[in-house]
């Protein structure tokens, strides 16, 4: 699934330059916006209340002042946003990139201590289980990554794997093929004791 690039926004101060990429997804309801610095590690932080974001980031907690603004996930150097269904995307789509832009500009704080404190991976450690969270993460993740997405392991019970979709993969119209005909395919492939992947 390929982006389309609609705009450039170059943000500039004396300091350093920020440089935000806007780019439509598979979703019609998500835009991702691409930046030049790095707002995570790894992996993706997502965020479905303001109360979540107030207390874990406070970038993600600036996206949820936007009147529209449904969800928003962080990516390692990206972010993005999801409207609801009445949300109007010129006003979100303003109000956010100068958010994004304003808040990276000066140096402000991504991430609380508590939401440093508490990263890690959810699931348990059985030997399967660790081998379907590397397959997602060296093959799964990267991709759906390059549309503003994220997909992360939740559990493994009697055959069947339980996954997170979120950012522009959650309510995604495609999102039901990638799952099934993409990420099941491998995961069964490599590993025969999955029988299923299915969306939590």
């Amino acid at each position: 699934m390929a982006n389309l690039c609609v705009m450039d926004l170059t943000m500039t101060n004396s300091n350093s330059d920020v440089y935000v990429s806007l780019e439509f997804t598979p979703n019609p309801n998500t835009l991702k916006y691409s930046v030049n610095r790095q707002i995570l590690e790894r992996g993706a932080m997502n965020f479905l209340k303001k109360e979540e974001a107030v207390r874990l980031s406070p970038l993600a907690a600036k996206f949820f002042d936007v009147a529209g603004v449904a969800a928003v996930m962080l990516g390692r150097d990206f972010v993005t946003v999801t409207k609801t269904e009445e949300g109007d995307w010129d006003l979100v789509h303003k109000s956010c990139s100068t958010a994004l832009e304003s808040h990276l500009q000066a140096g402000l704080m991504i991430l609380t201590a508590e939401a440093i404190e508490n990263d890690g991976h959810k699931g348990g450690n059985s030997d399967l289980e660790s081998r379907i969270k590397e397959i997602l993460d060296a093959e799964i993740r990267p991709a759906v990554a390059m549309d503003g997405g994220d997909i992360t392991f939740d559990r493994f019970e009697a055959g069947v794997v339980y996954l997170y979709m979120q950012g522009s993969c959650a309510g995604c119209p495609s999102s039901t093929a990638t799952l099934k005909m993409g990420i099941e395919t491998r995961l069964r492939q490599a590993i025969p004791e999955v029988l299923e992947v299915v969306a939590v």
